[in-house]
């Protein structure tokens, strides 16, 4: 899927409906059973599942569905030229999602405490990637923001 070998969903709340509605795909679930927890935690819960022969992990967010195929293959083009770089996609320059990151430095999450901690920790490793997707910027967060993207879908 966009160039990706091995595609982890970590799914919480509801996660009978999601993995029903992904069963055509090839993908592997992991269970973050605690509600309680932040997007660190749902990493954590998913990197139990990654390969160790990982080169890299690119964290895509739900709620940043439009991001294109074009975008992905782009993100794990330049991993392959520098697979120890974090790459953030940018759109008219504001970062976005998804981010890579090397798998090494993600692991460390369990004592970074989240991903902004490991950008933080390691500026001299983020590369952006200018892209012409506006996906990447686009999140849903609610109802409202639902129907926005429905909309930019649609067209």
């Amino acid at each position: 899927m966009g160039g990706v070998d091995d595609v982890v969903v970590v799914t919480g709340t509801g996660h009978e409906a999601v993995r029903a509605s992904l069963t055509h795909l090839p993908v592997r679930f992991a269970l973050n059973d605690d509600p309680e927890s932040d997007m660190a935690g749902s990493i954590r819960v998913g990197l139990k599942e990654i390969a160790i022969s990982s080169s890299g992990v690119l964290v895509c967010l739900a709620d940043h569905p439009l991001v294109s195929h074009e975008t992905i293959t782009g993100i794990i083009r330049e991993h392959a030229k520098g697979p120890g770089r974090i790459i953030i996609p940018a759109h008219n320059g504001k970062k976005g999602h998804p981010t890579l990151f090397p798998a090494p430095l993600i692991r460390g999450i369990a004592s970074t405490g989240s991903l902004r901690d490991i950008i933080a920790g390691n500026p001299g490793l983020v590369f952006f990637v200018d892209v012409p997707d506006e996906g990447v910027l686009l999140d849903m967060d609610t109802e409202e923001d639902y129907r926005r993207l429905l909309e930019r879908f649609r067209k």
